[in-house]
């Protein structure tokens, strides 16, 4: 299918309306600029957020949209200013390509929480007024803050889904210091961010326990991913047999669930930490005071904890498990996605498949 006759010179997959049905097009990107780095892209990851953006979930898409935020590739160009980039190098980008560089957060490298809104990588306002669009596409080009070097020997494409699922739970398990060999974890959810919340509380010497509504994730949990534990969460007796034992827990599901049966499970001053998107929140609020429990939010990372996750990922061998895709099969693989049909992460190979 050849791309759509407009002006250009990026070839790239767009979503024209809400069907989220997406089909060749190409566009311009905008000029490089002093600092910026250019890109071809090798590989992209398929995120959640590629449905919810396309299919106009949030009412807020500007078509025609190109998504992708989990991309990897080889720097093909820099501008004067750059200095931490050479021509060759196999680099990433994820979630948000701008921020202020100015307030208190972007100051210390959590660009991920500026207080004047990170630009995202796709379907936001670029700096020269123009809509991102993400690496669904041939190349990008991006300031070299916001670009990663992916550790040598490191697979490009295992690398992509790095940016934003394995980002969005290494950040907070730092943060918690859940780096703790010995403490136990509790994962809610085994998708694309739950398999990664897995391989990082095994490879920091975790006891780790997956909570599941599917019995059938049971095998892949303790068998594949290497869990130690695993609950089906719609069984009180399972559920109790955890009571008071976890430090912490990982919610990854954004599907509609209680909360009260989760809190019971951590110890004292325990840390149930949320980076999935499920609705609502109830909690009685005894849940929290008896016990000094914690419950509290996470989104993506900063520059210096994706190049500390990065680095981290080679030194200590951990890999997501992808599905590596044409982007021919992109439609398929956006409704497989919503249907939950996939171990554990599709990667689109940009670079033998985008014509």
């Amino acid at each position: 299918m050849a791309p759509e006759s407009v002006d250009g010179d990026c070839i790239g997959w767009a979503a024209r309306d809400a069907s989220g049905y997406l089909s060749p097009y190409t566009f311009s990107r905008r000029a490089l600029q002093d600092g910026d780095v250019s890109l071809r892209i090798t590989h992209c990851g398929v995120c959640y957020a590629d449905v919810i953006w396309t299919r106009n979930l949030l009412n807020n898409s500007n078509y025609p949209l190109v998504p992708g935020h989990e991309i990897s590739g080889v720097v093909t160009e820099i501008g004067a200013d750059v200095t931490h980039f050479k021509i060759g190098d196999i680099v990433g980008v994820g979630t948000y390509v701008n921020s202020c560089r100015t307030c208190e957060y972007c100051n210390v490298h959590k660009e991920n929480i500026c207080v004047n809104g990170e630009t995202y990588t796709f379907n936001a306002v670029d700096t020269d007024g123009t809509i991102t669009k993400g690496g669904y596409s041939s190349y990008i080009v991006v300031h070299q803050r916001y670009c990663f070097k992916i550790p040598d020997g490191y697979p490009p494409e295992m690398a992509a889904p790095l940016l934003c699922a394995g980002i969005t739970v290494y950040t907070p398990m730092k943060r918690h210091k859940m780096n703790q060999p010995g403490k136990s974890l509790g994962v809610i959810g085994l998708g694309g961010l739950g398999h990664m919340a897995v391989k990082y509380g095994k490879a920091f010497g975790l006891k780790v326990i997956v909570f599941s509504t599917s019995i059938y994730k049971k095998e892949e949990a303790l068998e594949i991913l290497g869990a130690d534990e695993f609950v089906l969460s719609s069984d009180q007796q399972q559920m109790q047999a955890f009571s008071n034992s976890l430090d912490f827990i990982i919610d990854t599901s954004s599907g509609p669930h209680p909360f009260e049966p989760y809190m019971s499970l951590l110890k004292t001053e325990g840390i149930l930490v949320l980076v999935g998107f499920p609705g609502e929140i109830r909690l009685s609020p005894a849940s929290l005071i008896l016990g000094s429990k914690t419950i509290c939010g996470s989104i993506t990372g900063g520059t210096e904890d994706i190049k500390e996750m990065l680095e981290y990922s080679a030194a200590n061998k951990v890999y997501p498990n992808i599905e590596v895709i044409p982007i021919t099969y992109i439609n398929d693989a956006l409704e497989r996605l919503v249907q939950r049909d996939v171990k554990y992460r599709f990667v689109i190979d940009i670079q033998n498949s985008l014509r």
